[in-house]
């Protein structure tokens, strides 16, 4: 047979090329039950289809009130409320609940009509079918409102998360059965050479237990991967050849042992007869772990580890973890790095790149200084001892003393958020991460807390970006004018979004001939609000004055006029439910909400919806990334086939600078 010759060994970012230039990786999905998804990744992202929780219900046991009828009670006079029945968790209430009446309402059960506040049963007193209430609430008190925890539409778990019970906790919240994730790699794992025994065995002389074979298949596992062992297999080539055949059936194939160039290294021989391209390096310019192989048969990468136990893991940490972590659908590791000085001058061998093993020892100043173990990489215990290693280029050859270096730690795995967003929540804002998922390794946390608090949080720099669409009255600009009353003119971009489509959603087939916002103070109608300072609330109550100044009417006589003005959602989302579930015949909401409900929609304005950036962040690596993503043909796209919302022609455009 015919060998190949490898003359000199390669870099390892040229081992990488070769690998990746004739091999593909491509991950695949299963499905499997809820029950089995813990710890598994999730291979396509989860939108909810439908509101956690669906209905406004009680949070608390007590009496279902409309909070104004409490709002001068204490224990000297106490509200006198009639109690027109009680709803239990599970009821679908008929009942209205009208001035000076409640009903009674135990924890989780669905709040009646009318009723937008519950009053804890600890604060009342009931005689026959009066209940006095000895302490007053505030609208929505003691109550958790339809898809307050999770909206309908909203996207509540994005692809490549790794599941922990507080996930599958939400799919089973979401009524989810079945789970799309990533299929682990099946790795086979096998160990070479005649002096190798199973632990367990007797160990004779001139013979050592497998180490490796345990250490790659709990590495395996650890990366994401199932790990199939098999076996031991001694220096033959008839019996290596039929065994690597058998493993084929892998995604990924590992070796440990006969890679050097000993009389008895057979693998480089028999690998080029089982596949194609066959051998691509044998040979890499790293310490320890230069006698490495990689090889790929017919599109399943092959590496070959050398038999020393801490260079085989070396090697599987470098090049095999982030190819099973890839097709596992896990982000590769980031390891923490603390500062450290040299206790001593280190020599490294020069050409090759180094992964130095080394002890840490804290000083009485704090201060931490770098040993470097010198056992071998023959010794597990080397890598079994170790506290981290340094990173020695390959022109480096020695590192002087009382150096100050980088040392990664092997047993403190780190990976924060590369991205925050806290504000005001819209659909276009989960299309963006969506897309920016999809090209880079990013992880974002959302946190909706409405315009107003997301410019509170740029204000207090805890947030990279923060969505707004508050509308000023005076003038009819959004978001800008807003930087000044927040104090962060000085300290905050403003990047331009997109369009949203606000108006008026209301039930299908409009039964009661709503035409805009004159009807709100119909008899007949009743409304349900948005909360105080979210950018639905501005809009609304600006809209409410205009009507009022030409009518004549104070604003505050008209919202009393308006029944269920009061009555707060906290949520687009939560506004359509409502009147999806005849709790209200109309609301304020974008169209995106009205379409998902199946509820007709009567525009009122078309608004800006903008992204507020902290001066300190808008460098930030992943403030870039989403704001390329904004300004992309491609979400453009996808964003106009989103009913109610489309860019504009300056979307993405910074419209504000730090003055």
């Amino acid at each position: 047979m015919e060998q190949k010759e490898f003359h000199e060994v390669v870099s390892i970012n040229e081992a990488k090329r070769l690998l990746y230039s004739n091999y593909t990786p491509t991950p695949t999905f299963e499905e499997v039950d809820l029950g089995e998804a813990l710890g598994r990744v999730l291979f396509e992202t989860v939108v909810a289809p439908i509101d956690v929780p669906p209905f406004d219900r009680a949070a608390m046991d007590g009496y279902a009130v409309r909070a104004k009828d409490t709002f001068y009670a204490d224990e000297e006079n106490p509200a006198e409320l009639r109690i027109l029945g009680y709803i239990q968790a599970g009821d679908s209430p008929k009942v209205v609940v009208e001035e000076n009446t409640c009903v009674g309402i135990a924890t989780g059960a669905p709040m009646p009509k009318g009723a937008n506040a519950v009053v804890m049963v600890e604060y009342t007193d009931r005689e026959k079918d009066i209940v006095k209430v000895y302490r007053p609430v505030a609208p929505g008190e003691n109550i958790m409102s339809a898809g307050s925890d999770i909206m309908r539409g909203e996207t509540v778990l994005r692809r490549d998360t790794v599941l922990s019970p507080r996930e599958t906790g939400v799919l089973a919240a979401l009524g989810l059965k079945k789970i799309k994730v990533y299929r682990r790699p099946q790795v086979g794992v096998l160990s070479t050479g005649n002096e190798i025994v199973e632990p367990g065995s007797k160990l004779e002389y001139g013979k050592i237990y497998d180490v490796n074979s345990r250490a790659i298949i709990d590495a395996v596992i650890e990366n994401g991967g199932d790990a199939k062992f098999f076996g031991i297999v001694r220096d033959d080539p008839a019996l290596l050849r039929r065994k690597l055949k058998e493993m084929l059936e892998c995604d990924i194939i590992i070796t440990s042992g006969g890679t050097s160039a000993g009389v008895g290294d057979l693998l480089y021989k028999v690998i080029d007869d089982l596949g194609s391209p066959g051998i691509i390096a044998h040979g890499i310019a790293v310490k320890p772990g230069k006698p490495t192989i990689i090889g790929v048969l017919n599109n399943k990468p092959l590496f070959g580890l050398p038999g020393y136990p801490t260079s085989a893991m070396v090697i599987f940490d470098v090049f095999v973890a982030p190819l099973i972590r890839r097709l596992a659908g896990l982000v590769e590791r980031e390891r923490k790095k603390i500062e450290a000085k040299t206790a001593m001058r280190l020599f490294s061998a020069k050409g090759r790149y180094e992964y130095m093993l080394v002890n840490l020892v804290k000083s009485s100043a704090g201060e931490y200084s770098a040993y470097p173990i010198l056992t071998g990489s023959g010794a597990i215990t080397t890598l079994a001892e170790a506290d981290g290693y340094l990173e020695v280029p390959e022109n480096t050859e020695i590192i002087p003393e009382d150096s100050l270096v980088k040392v990664s730690l092997l047993s403190d795995i780190i990976k924060p958020a590369d991205l925050t967003i806290i504000g005001s929540h819209c659909i276009g804002v989960d299309l963006i991460l969506n897309l920016l998922n999809k090209k880079t390794q990013i992880q974002a946390k959302v946190i909706n807390v409405g315009s107003s608090g997301g410019l509170a949080a740029v204000k207090r720099g805890e947030s990279d970006i923060s969505g707004s669409h508050l509308i000023d009255e005076k003038t009819g600009e959004y978001n800008i004018p807003f930087l000044k009353k927040f104090g962060i003119e000085s300290t905050a971009y403003v990047v331009r979004g997109y369009d949203r489509e606000q108006g008026f959603v209301i039930t299908k087939g409009n039964p009661k001939k709503i035409t805009g916002i004159e009807d709100l103070a119909r008899d007949d109608i009743f409304f349900i609000n948005r909360n105080p300072g979210s950018g639905t609330r501005v809009l609304l109550d600006m809209e409410l004055k205009k009507f009022a100044s030409e009518k004549g009417l104070e604003f505050n006589a008209l919202i009393k006029k308006i029944r269920g003005y009061e009555i707060e959602a906290k949520s687009h989302s939560a506004v359509a439910a409502a009147v999806a579930y005849g709790k209200a015949d109309v609301g304020l909401a974008i169209k995106t909400v009205a379409e998902q409900y199946g509820l007709d929609f009567l525009p009122l304005r078309e608004e800006k919806y903008d992204f507020v950036i902290p001066k300190a962040k808008i460098n930030k690596v992943s403030v870039q990334k989403f704001i390329e993503i904004l300004n992309s043909d491609e979400f453009k796209d996808v964003l106009r086939r989103i009913p109610g919302l489309k860019p504009n022609n300056k979307t993405g455009m910074i419209i504000h600078e730090p003055q």
